[in-house]
């Protein structure tokens, strides 16, 4: 049984008495986890036990002085640290023993967590005719097959990911400023092959961070007739065959001189052609006991011969 303070996360609304209406997902956790939460009565810090103290005290021990960090990751392993360092000190129930100690003679009795819990919070948000979803005052994009749908995002400390028909159909990394735009190109290829023009100056594709090889070729084409649809082609192709098939492809083609597109899809297709299966080792042929003598007579045997018309 565990004890919380009606926080927002954790508790949706407050009833008369003990009664409450928790979050949908902070029950998931409980369940997941194997515990029962009870939500502390309004105003009542008698319930509380030692709890907000131990609260300051930690957060004195931890983020004093106050400390920035770029990241999550920076966060955590700065927090890390200081938890190994906390630690060492003397345990407050036995001064003769550290934390250290004392926790890992308690360890071997805890229960293990079989699977971990995907802890995310989950909205329903329908796709705009841009493929974007708006979240937090940004927007994220989603492939072009799901514009104008219904789909579900789950959020949490630092991704986005886009569920849809039963499957993730789009992940980003979140961002935590305003008015931001986030895309994925590859989600607005299904716009090219219908707007191929959309290649040079679409905002998905201003910035797209494509390997060296490739955006040099791709210079070179799109200056050439018919180079948008022509590089819209090879990338269609790298969507099943993967970025690196186009890249290696690139390369190749540079190698040789002569840039154009239908090189590179050349190049394409043979990387991606399936390697040919090694020739069978057969047993020697067995010789023969009574080999046949060649007998070149014959032939001038029939020449001899005269037909009766």
């Amino acid at each position: 049984m565990q004890s919380y303070d009606n926080l927002k996360t954790v508790v949706d609304a407050i009833f008369t008495g003990k009664e409450r209406r928790f979050n949908r997902r902070f029950l998931t956790l409980a369940n997941h986890y194997l515990f029962e939460p009870v939500a502390c009565t309004p105003e009542s810090g008698w319930e509380k036990g030692q709890v907000e103290n131990q609260v300051g005290n930690i957060r004195e021990w931890l983020f004093t002085p106050r400390a920035r960090f770029a990241d999550f990751s920076e966060l955590n392993a700065w927090l890390a640290r200081r938890c190994h360092e906390l630690a060492e000190r003397r345990h407050p129930g036995d001064l003769t023993r550290r934390v250290s100690a004392c926790f890992a003679k308690e360890q071997p009795l805890l229960r293990l967590v079989t699977a971990p819990f995907d802890g995310y919070v989950e909205q329903t948000l329908r796709v705009s005719s841009t493929c974007l979803i708006r979240l937090d005052r940004n927007r994220y994009s989603v492939p072009a097959a799901w514009a104008g749908q219904v789909v579900s995002v789950r959020l949490t400390a630092d991704r986005v990911r886009v569920v849809a028909g039963e499957a993730v159909v789009a992940e980003h990394a979140r961002r935590f400023g305003r008015e931001q735009l986030i895309c994925d190109p590859w989600h607005y290829l299904p716009v090219l092959e219908k707007k191929p023009g959309a290649l040079r100056h679409g905002a998905p594709f201003q910035d797209w961070a494509l390997p060296t090889a490739i955006q040099v070729v791709r210079d070179r084409i799109l200056q050439q007739p018919k180079g948008n649809h022509a590089f819209v082609e090879l990338l269609l192709l790298a969507r099943d065959l993967g970025l690196e098939a186009l890249e290696v492809a690139c390369e190749l083609t540079l190698e040789g001189g002569v840039i154009a597109a239908p090189v590179v899809l050349n190049a394409m297709r043979r990387l991606a052609e399936p390697a040919r299966p090694q020739a069978l080792a057969t047993p020697p042929t067995p010789p023969l006991q009574q080999e046949p003598l060649a007998d070149c007579g014959r032939y001038d045997r029939l020449r001899e011969v005269r037909y009766v018309h």
